[in-house]
């Protein structure tokens, strides 16, 4: 069995979820399946180990015809060079829309199944038309095909699973399978090192409350930081956000963490992403990691968290509920039906409990740890996802 798998994120470059999820499957799915991966292409992007990457290929008299163009065109540009080159597969495999035309045109061309990784939905996501304005019209144009058509669709979580049947009730519910997350304990675990956080300015012996994500509604950060207000200032606060959405988000973010700064001691703000070993050092040390997502189909984050053996607070959004157990491995925060201060407000209340009880934050970390481990394995999502493939094929 051949698998196409299409994909915007593949590492080293990775910026999300969804680029996550395919670097730590793909060598699963090799053990599996042969597997030829193809990504997007980019600047110093000619080479990418083990995958094929793509550029837009619309060249006129030399110059690149889309240059300065919506960023949607451009990604349904490279889409036309993914579909040309996965001729010879059995079946494609596509991730996010940016990659999802690129299925379906593969499906069309090629006569071979199409299944889909639903790691987010355009209507749940109407923030992004603040980010690529009519693009994001042709980005839900090209989910709400290319998912119409799929022989099969794969779910991150129950909660993803409901989502999807209902922004798109057209679909067959036995067409859509759900397949969790998983974790690589071997690549987050709990570690002694501290010379990151020390660059950081952090100080590793006292209480920590620590966020890591972009910079975007959806993360909540705006949340946290309101809410950070009402967090024990014995506590230090450490914001690793970087990569915003839009300028405009990146200004809003800049004056909320200027005026908590301003009210409060020990507050630190990374803005970049980190690299593994630096995210195994925030996450081992702190006291507890805040999730305020407003919308999270699953949440590797709080997976990674976990490994680490960190408490969870997360709001009860999406897929959290399926990861962090409530009242074992973290808390959840009400987030639906609240009006933005509750929700903040019940994000700090959640996190001064766990503050005020280091022993029950910790028994909380170990208590993730093994539920990490023992039940979101990569291993055991290439064999689910692999058994999808043999279903479509059959």
């Amino acid at each position: 069995m051949r698998i196409g798998l299409l994909t915007r994120e593949y590492p080293p470059e990775v910026y999300g979820g969804a680029g996550v999820h395919v670097g730590f499957l793909v060598p699963r799915l090799r053990d599996l399946v042969d597997v030829d991966v193809h990504c997007f292409g980019g600047p110093g992007r000619d080479a990418v180990p083990g995958a094929r990457p793509h550029h837009h290929p619309i060249v006129l008299d030399g110059t690149r015809w889309l240059d300065g163009a919506n960023p949607a065109l451009h990604a349904l540009a490279v889409n036309l060079s993914i579909t040309a080159a996965v001729a010879g597969v059995d079946l494609v495999h596509s991730h996010t829309w940016y990659a999802n035309m690129a299925g379906h045109l593969a499906k069309v061309l090629h006569d071979v199944p199409h299944v889909v990784t639903t790691h987010s939905l355009e209507p749940r996501r109407p923030w992004k038309a603040e980010q690529l304005g009519g693009g994001y019209r042709l980005s839900s144009w090209a989910e709400r095909t290319a998912y119409s058509d799929a022989d099969a669709l794969i779910a991150v979580s129950e909660g993803m699973r409901a989502d999807v049947l209902d922004c798109y009730p057209e679909l067959d519910p036995s067409r859509v399978h759900v397949v969790r997350n998983g974790i690589d304990p071997t690549a987050y675990y709990p570690v002694t090192e501290t010379d990151a956080l020390r660059r950081f300015g952090v100080d590793p012996a006292r209480p920590t409350v620590a966020f890591i994500g972009r910079i975007t509604r959806q993360k909540g950060v705006g949340h946290l930081v309101a809410a950070a207000h009402l967090i024990d200032h014995d506590a230090q606060i450490v914001l690793c956000a970087g990569a915003p959405d839009t300028p405009e988000i990146a200004e809003e973010t800049k004056a909320a963490v200027a005026r908590l700064a301003g009210a409060r001691p020990g507050v630190f703000w990374v803005q970049r992403i980190l690299t593994q070993e630096e995210v195994r050092q925030v996450l081992s040390h702190a006291t507890v990691f805040v999730c305020p997502s407003v919308y999270e189909p699953l949440g590797i984050v709080n997976l990674e968290a976990m490994a680490c053996g960190t408490a969870v607070v997360a709001s009860d959004v999406g897929g959290i509920p399926e990861v962090v157990e409530h009242g074992r491995t973290g808390l959840l925060a009400r987030y639906t039906g609240q009006t933005a201060r509750d929700f903040e407000h019940a994000l700090a209340e959640a996190v001064n409990e766990l503050l005020a009880d280091p022993g029950r934050a910790a028994a909380m970390g170990r208590a993730g740890r093994q539920r990490a481990v023992a039940e979101f394995s990569w291993a055991s999502v290439a064999e689910r996802t692999v058994a999808v493939y043999r279903e479509v094929l059959a």
